[in-house]
């Protein structure tokens, strides 16, 4: 078995928190467009506390970008299609040179 070698971006939300619930459809188009690229996840700061103080997360939503088990990019706070895209693409495009 081979290790995936995408990019994980984490998606941090809550139940309680409006925009993070107001930004799942946005994430889900992504999952879509770049599944080829990018892995995502979900983590519920009230369901895994931890994981959210291990990435410093004060605000929710925050979106972190994991790129060989660093942290190389994050977006705090409710966001929109393009910013995340912008935040994005430096780190995704090499990974179409190799695939």
């Amino acid at each position: 078995m081979t290790e995936d070698l995408r990019p994980l971006l984490v998606f941090f939300w809550s139940e309680q928190s409006g925009p993070a619930r107001r930004m799942e459809s946005l994430l889900a188009h992504l999952s879509r467009k770049e599944r080829a690229r990018l892995r995502i996840r979900r983590v519920d700061i009230e369901a895994s506390p931890e994981v959210a103080e291990r990435f410093k997360v004060d605000v929710v939503p925050t979106l972190v970008l994991v790129k060989d088990r660093k942290a190389v990019a994050r977006i705090d706070g409710r966001t929109s299609a393009p910013r995340i895209e912008a935040m994005l693409e430096p780190h995704l495009s090499a990974e179409l040179a190799i695939a």
